[in-house]
């Protein structure tokens, strides 16, 4: 199908209602517009630097742990949550009662990424991989009686107290099945020609019009991103992540969607997720060369430190693993005293390694900082081209 030809789908009359009914997705994608042929070449070659430093760094496993945490960390901000990334390398005793709605939800995203990208080492992407995902999500949090782990089997809607000022309203809950096996059929059909970032990004707008779940759809369809692109080879581990990039420019990711359903211009979607692609690509290979200059630099002044060398240069480990540390937690990871945890303390705050976060004298909590902020930053200021 040519894309100036594609028809996103109509409007269904219901009772007192109109739901949007997408139509399938899973044909050959055709397009006459160069500009998708420029981006689509740009995020193609951004992901493969990506993937390549993912290849050759060494404990490189340690990092991608960080960035899962940063997407767990903002996919659950787009959708409301207020966690942030020094909170969820807490326990749950440390985070504040009133946030501990909001620490176990990410942690669930946490665990949900995690468990997913094992799973695609013997099951291929599926509805079946989906719906274990979000089972995983959705548990003993906020949603955890929407059905977990299954289809809706009623009517969900988008914005709005009620259905009938929603800002949109998906299918009915007896055309998800059909909608869905479609998806994934399109996952992997090999008798069409269609690139897999053009298959990924027409796939991830069309399970958000589908919205196949009762609640943590924003969630999961941006999870599957990841999940695709690791499915397909693109990636060998989980290193691009795209929340970052549609939260700053969350209006245009809302938009570019709803453009699809209300004018058929897949074209506008496909050049922003492309674009967003390249960029989040770029920037995780930013932070990773920030993270090898964060160790070299380090690892200099670890050095100097004499027979304190061994012990620090052991907490350096630890700290690229978990970045937050008290001196209990110190003394138990090195195998040492909690006085020489202490002193190692001590010493990595004169050398402007860690600093202490809760200003109390007792039970004090230290952040890797300069190794947070490389996650912490922004997206490029240049990423306007949407």
């Amino acid at each position: 199908m040519k894309l100036k030809e594609y028809q996103s789908g109509a409007y269904k009359q219901q009772f007192e209602y109109k739901s949007f009914s997408p139509n399938t997705i899973n044909h050959e994608w055709v397009w006459d517009d160069p500009m998708i042929n420029v981006l689509l070449e740009e995020a193609t070659g951004a992901l493969g630097e990506l993937n390549a430093y993912t290849v050759i760094v060494p404990n490189v496993d340690i990092y991608v742990k960080m960035l899962v945490i940063k997407e767990a960390t903002t996919s659950s901000r787009i959708e409301g949550t207020r966690t942030e990334m020094d909170e969820v390398l807490m326990s749950l005793e440390d985070i504040q009662p009133e946030n501990r709605d909001d620490w176990e939800e990410v942690q669930n995203y946490i665990k949900a990424m995690n468990t997913a990208i094992i799973e695609l080492e013997k099951l291929p992407l599926s509805n079946r991989l989906i719906k274990k995902t979000h089972k995983i999500l959705m548990s003993g949090v906020r949603g955890k009686n929407k059905n977990p782990g299954e289809f809706r089997r009623s009517q969900n809607w988008i914005g709005g107290a009620t259905l009938k000022d929603a800002y949109f309203i998906p299918p009915g809950h007896d055309e998800v099945p059909e909608l869905m096996s479609d998806l994934e059929k399109f996952w992997h059909n090999r008798s069409i020609h269609v690139p897999n970032l053009i298959r990924v990004a027409v796939s991830h707008y069309q399970f958000e019009t589908v919205h196949p779940f009762l609640d943590g759809n924003g969630r999961i369809g941006r999870l599957m991103i990841t999940l695709y692109l690791v499915s397909k080879g693109l990636l060998s581990k989980p290193s691009l992540y795209l929340s970052a990039y549609l939260e700053k420019y969350k209006d245009a990711y809302y938009n570019a969607l709803t453009t699809v359903r209300s004018t058929d211009d897949m074209g506008h979607w496909l050049k922003f997720f492309l674009n967003a692609v390249a960029h989040s690509a770029k920037s995780s290979k930013e932070s990773f060369n920030k993270i090898f200059e964060l160790r070299e630099n380090i690892d200099k002044k670890i050095m100097k430190l004499g027979r304190k060398a061994v012990n620090g240069k052991r907490l350096v480990n630890h700290l690229f693993l978990s970045p937050l540390v008290d001196a209990k937690k110190i003394a138990s990871v090195l195998g040492v005293s909690k006085k020489t945890a202490s002193e190692l303390i001590n010493l990595f705050m004169r050398l402007d390694i860690l600093v202490e976060i809760t200003g109390k004298q007792r039970k004090r909590i230290f952040l890797f900082k300069d190794y947070m902020n490389i996650f912490l930053k922004n997206v490029d200021e240049d990423a306007d081209n949407r």
